[in-house]
């Protein structure tokens, strides 16, 4: 398993990037170093070669008896031939000094390098100068360029021995990269395959550290959270519908096959006709707003968005309850809010919503009971909060209220399908707020408050 791992690291892509950068500081290195060497051996030739200048300069200006005594002195001082001096007459021959024989040479006053066997018996390379006296002998200055050359081996070696250990640890720290990053994506295949195989409990897992790929493993879990409620909220509706429409369903069928086997009156027949219009109108209704659900969670009308005030939405909703609210005597108050609270949205939506989350307070509340409606706005935005006594719901409900055609067993006698809370839940999603459920103390208080300023 380890060797087929190893196998897998070269396909990685942090291994590739590893080997990226090692490339590119290897030429980094390479360039600075090499710039370094250059400017190095320049800088010594230079000034061996002034030296050199020096040395002539200093020789042509002794008078000719002491310059060949001064050189004869220098040669018995110089007994390792590190800086030799030589006098030649007009013709090359030799006169006085370390080097015999006058080497061959381009051009007079130009420093030029050859190999030269010193008093010791050893070759050594040095950079000679010659230049014509004014008496027209021969004046030969050198210097030992030994200690320069290796001194240039020395920095050719530290280039070579470096740039081996940048590749080596290079090449390391890329196959350390890689498997790291084997090891963290073959946690993230598992954790995939667990939730491929039914387990959409399961979530990608993340270090904290908001790396690349956390950022992808957050969109990921947010996107299989959405999944997981969806699941949910298709096996509970499939439930739902199960339990809720089969009664409907039950009625029209009982009473069509009433009306078949029974010889009616044509008055007889006109009401159990009516009856079946009356429950597959119902039915209409129920399966309408499943639709429409549909089509708002789609986010099709997101490009109808406009500046919506909430404020106006809500006067408009508590204006349209009153009535009904009044005919059971219940006070339903308004409140708007200090600021302005315009963002934008689906006026029509956002109404719908509003008039859902306002139809349940009214229809859970008692008689002569309190209902409040009122308009807040937070850092993210503007929201709407609905208030009632009524006798609230459950803690182990409150999120199950969202799901579709979902009533609670203290509900089924209520008039109904389920589906108010479900299509708030949907348009609130749609517009990047959340739908929540408190309890007030007695009674529900439900908010739809803005996530994040559209």
């Amino acid at each position: 398993m380890f060797f087929v791992h190893l196998n897998d690291i070269p396909r990685t892509i942090s291994f590739r990037t590893g080997l990226m950068f090692l490339g590119l500081f290897g030429f980094s290195f390479l360039a600075l170093f090499g710039y370094i060497y250059w400017q190095t051996a320049f800088y010594l030739t230079t000034e061996t070669d002034a030296t050199l200048h020096r040395q002539v300069e200093n020789r042509s200006r002794q008078p000719p008896v002491l310059m060949e005594r001064e050189i004869r002195k220098h040669e018995a001082q110089d007994a390792e031939g590190r800086l030799p001096h030589t006098l030649y007459d007009e013709q090359g021959n030799y006169v006085a000094g370390a080097m015999r024989t006058l080497p061959s040479f381009k051009a007079f006053d130009e420093p030029v390098e050859f190999l030269w066997l010193n008093p010791n018996g050893l070759q050594r390379m040095v950079r000679f100068m010659v230049h014509r006296l004014d008496d027209n002998r021969i004046l030969l200055v050198a210097q030992d360029m030994q200690d320069i050359r290796e001194f240039d081996e020395l920095l050719v070696n530290a280039l070579i021995s470096g740039g081996c250990l940048l590749l080596l640890v290079g090449l390391l720290g890329a196959i350390w990269l890689g498997h790291s990053a084997r090891r963290r994506l073959d946690t993230l295949t598992d954790a995939i395959k667990g939730i491929f195989e039914g387990d959409l409990s399961g979530r990608l897992p993340t270090r904290g550290n908001h790396d690349d790929i956390d950022r992808i493993a957050h969109v990921v879990n947010g996107m299989l959270d959405e999944l997981e409620r969806l699941m949910s909220e298709v096996k509970g509706v499939c439930d739902d519908i199960a339990h809720d429409l089969r009664t409907p369903l039950t009625r029209l069928i009982a009473g069509l096959e009433r009306a078949q086997r029974r010889g009616l009156r044509d008055d007889e027949y006109a009401d159990a006709i009516d009856a079946a219009i009356t429950e597959a109108r119902g039915l209409m209704l129920t399966f309408r707003a499943l639709l429409r659900i549909s089509e708002i969670e789609g986010s099709a009308r997101r490009s109808n968005f406009t500046e919506v005030d909430l404020n106006q939405i809500g006067a408009d909703v508590a204006e349209f309850f009153t009535p009904l609210a009044e005919d059971r005597g219940i006070t339903l108050s308004f409140t708007p809010a200090d600021t302005p609270a315009v963002r934008l949205g689906d006026a029509q939506l956002l109404f719908d919503a509003a008039c859902n989350l306002l139809d349940n307070a009214v229809k859970f509340s008692p008689d002569n009971g309190r209902v409040q409606v009122d308009i807040i706005v937070t850092a993210q935005g503007p929201g709407l909060r609905v208030s009632d006594n009524g006798p609230g719901i459950a803690p182990e409900e409150r999120e199950a209220v969202f799901r579709r055609l979902y009533r609670s067993e203290s509900s089924r006698q209520t008039p109904g399908n389920g589906l108010g809370l479900s299509m708030a839940a949907a348009v609130a999603r749609l517009h990047e707020m959340s739908l929540t459920v408190h309890d007030a103390e007695p009674g529900c208080r439900m908010e739809l408050l803005s996530v994040r300023g559209l």
